[in-house]
């Protein structure tokens, strides 16, 4: 009998088998030509555009970078205070922490702290104006928001355009006018 093989192998089966038994299992066998798309290697924090996104590697991780990143941030709670490493699980951590990056009991302290050198009524007044110029930005914003708003164009649920007119400069110049005192006696209030 005649014990060869009457098929011979082919170079890539060769290299396979070769992979399979130096337990090479994604080596390829096979060389292709055509396209091939660019790619550029990335680093932890860079910063590119591609398909007009801007995206980083955050920890080995590719992500997109968008406008609302920096409120996502504002609005996460760490685990620990960074103060004391303490936890912000309780309740009344969280809160604190939210308006004034640190734990209840840090705040507690700071506060005694404040009271005992004589300033707290001072950090109370800055906070109160804090708050004030904020709420009159947003009340100056307002104002703007008003102002350009001259005819009241909707869409309804059909995707009708309606126009809705009415004597809205007389009513706009009354709103507007009740804004600016309301602007001009708290900004009395801050001096």
């Amino acid at each position: 009998m005649n014990n060869q093989l009457k098929k011979e192998f082919k170079k890539a089966d060769v290299e396979r088998m070769r992979n399979l038994i130096k337990k090479d299992y994604t080596a390829g066998t096979k060389s292709q030509t055509g396209y091939k798309k660019s790619s550029t290697d990335y680093k932890e924090g860079d910063i590119w555009e591609e398909n007009g996104r801007k995206w980083t590697i955050k920890d080995g991780i590719k992500q997109n970078i968008t406008k609302f990143d920096s409120a996502k941030k504002a609005s996460q709670i760490p685990l620990c205070c960074p103060k004391c490493n303490g936890s912000l699980s309780f309740r009344l951590s969280k809160e604190t922490y939210r308006k004034s990056q640190m734990c209840f009991d840090c705040y507690i302290s700071f506060v005694g702290e404040l009271k005992r050198a004589g300033h707290l009524e001072q950090y109370l007044l800055a906070k109160q104006k804090g708050n004030a110029k904020f709420f009159i930005k947003a009340l100056e914003d307002k104002i703007k928001e008003v102002e350009q708003d001259l005819d009241a164009f909707f869409v309804t649920e059909q995707g009708d355009i309606e126009e809705w007119k009415s004597n809205s400069s007389e009513i706009k110049k009354r709103y507007t006018q009740e804004l600016k005192d309301t602007i001009s006696f708290l900004k009395t209030k801050l001096d």
